[in-house]
């Protein structure tokens, strides 16, 4: 069974979400309208699905685009599905994540994540429901995804 029209009907955290339980349990995630993921920050664009103590969502950012530090009161898990991202971590080191990596973010630690150049990324999130699927930009600025600029030859 997919997500159908009573499941839009009901309540959800995210504006544009799909609410599970009540008859709908199972959902085509790459079939489902897309949300933005963090207006404002990010250019994380997908389909949410929400339970009650958690929701997810199958979520892309076009190569060279991601999002800008941000934070949220809720922690995240991030399942790389295809493409490569950039991630930095507050106090951590930059590191590189490819198909297969699980990436978690912690509750209110800044955090950023851009796609390499090369091709779109497409990544499973999970997060808690203490808080929506958007977090608010480190700098307060809420204007906009981040994009890589090319390397200067």
């Amino acid at each position: 069974m997919s997500a159908t029209a009573t499941t839009t009907e009901r309540t959800t955290l995210n504006a544009g979400a799909f609410k599970a339980g009540d008859g709908a349990y199972l959902f085509q995630l790459d079939q489902l309208s897309a949300i933005e993921g963090g207006p404002g920050y990010s250019t994380a664009i997908g389909s949410v699905v929400e339970g009650i103590r958690t929701q997810c969502g199958l979520m892309r950012k076009a190569r060279g685009t991601g999002a800008r530090p941000h934070s949220h009161p809720n922690e995240q898990w991030n399942y790389v599905v295809q493409g490569r991202l950039r991630v930095n971590i507050e106090g951590q080191p930059e590191r590189i994540a490819g198909p297969g990596t699980l990436i978690y973010f912690p509750p209110d630690v800044i955090h950023s994540t851009v796609a390499l150049p090369e091709e779109d990324v497409v990544f499973f999130v999970v997060k808690d429901t203490t808080h929506g699927i958007a977090g608010k930009a480190a700098d307060g600025t809420m204007s906009g995804g981040h994009y890589d600029t090319p390397a200067s030859s």
